[in-house]
């Protein structure tokens, strides 16, 4: 009986590799969902690294400095969420942008390339709002950058939630930066 089992999973095992493999005649491009690697950096910090004062609440407040390299061919735009995942109610958006176009691939401090979008982050305001972590705790934050190939058509004040509908299935390649900051 248990060899039956064995050859019987071994059996449908085969089929769906079989089945799994297609005809080869319509072959599309990559799935969006293709393993292509963005690489987002800072001057302001490493990836690991602690993000420095000036870029949370307690400093200016004002986004760090991004660098994105290695954007595919037919990257329409580039988005970005910061988010803290050690947020004591769940994930907390600290940025949403859109429509960031890639032939600016490098955006100061405090600013977003013109003609992106910025959408409502967890302090329900639109635009950065940096790394706040309650006192005595030190939270992660992870700077996810999306190479789209299409414009977004997104409203004002667009969450996060609304941004990943918007971006699924039209996402090329995503990367990210994560820091990390304490009070």
């Amino acid at each position: 009986m248990r060899c039956r089992l064995v050859i019987a999973a071994a059996a449908a095992a085969a089929v769906g590799l079989v089945s799994g493999c297609g005809d080869g005649g319509d072959s599309a491009a990559p799935a969006p969902s293709a393993a292509r690697r963005i690489t987002v950096s800072s001057t302001a910090f490493a990836d690991g690294g602690t993000i420095p004062r000036r870029y949370t609440c307690d400093g200016e407040d004002v986004s760090p400095p991004l660098a994105f390299s290695g954007l595919p061919s037919g990257t329409a735009g580039l988005a970005v969420l910061a988010e803290d995942p050690d947020a004591p109610h769940g994930t907390f958006t600290h940025w949403v942008v859109w429509n960031a176009p890639a032939s600016h691939p490098r955006w100061a401090a405090g600013q977003v390339p013109p003609g992106a979008a910025q959408g409502r982050n967890g302090f329900r305001k639109d635009g950065y709002a940096g790394p706040c972590p309650p006192k005595g705790r030190r939270h992660h934050y992870v700077f996810s950058a999306y190479a789209a190939d299409r414009a977004l058509h997104l409203p004002a004040g667009a969450s996060a939630d609304d941004l990943e509908r918007a971006l699924d299935g039209h996402t090329l390649a995503t990367g990210r930066l994560t820091g990390f900051y304490g009070r």
